[in-house]
């Protein structure tokens, strides 16, 4: 019996796919417990409107991360910090303080979204990486002085 995935079965397929399985398993488990539902035509139809009607939202979305990434490219954060001896800063640049700072720019980011590669902790122009999307990577401009 060919069924369609509405819920990831571990080891037998994926949301949105269809396969085939053995008639009972089909019955007796995944429609039973709504992992999966019976892949007839009319299933297959509406399965193919919402993969498309999901596309098109990816790629609106994807579109908009692209202009949001303009935008943040743009700027430029900038932290004034204390130094020690020899321009040595104390302590490093947080993710939590250039979220604080964007969200004062406006920008409603996710912290988790915000990568920094090497931890931050000299003065000078350095670049943090943001993942709007997973296609869509902005490059954040930090200028730390004292």
């Amino acid at each position: 019996m060919k069924v369609i995935f509405i819920k990831d079965v571990k080891g037998q397929g994926k949301k949105n796919e269809i396969k085939e399985v053995k008639d009972g398993y089909a019955i007796n488990f995944l429609i039973k417990n709504g992992y999966a539902i019976k892949a007839d035509q009319n299933n297959v139809r509406k399965l193919n409107k919402k993969l498309q009607t999901d596309k098109l939202e990816e790629n609106l979305l994807i579109k908009d991360m692209e202009d949001l990434k303009k935008k943040i490219e743009k700027e430029t954060i900038e932290f004034k910090v204390k130094t020690g001896s020899q321009d040595k800063m104390f302590g490093q640049i947080s993710i939590k303080q250039i979220k604080q700072e964007l969200d004062k720019l406006g920008y409603e980011i996710d912290k988790k979204k915000i990568k920094i590669e090497n931890p931050i902790m000299s003065l000078g122009y350095h670049e943090v990486k943001i993942e709007l999307h997973k296609k869509v990577i902005a490059n954040l401009k930090i200028s730390v002085r004292k």
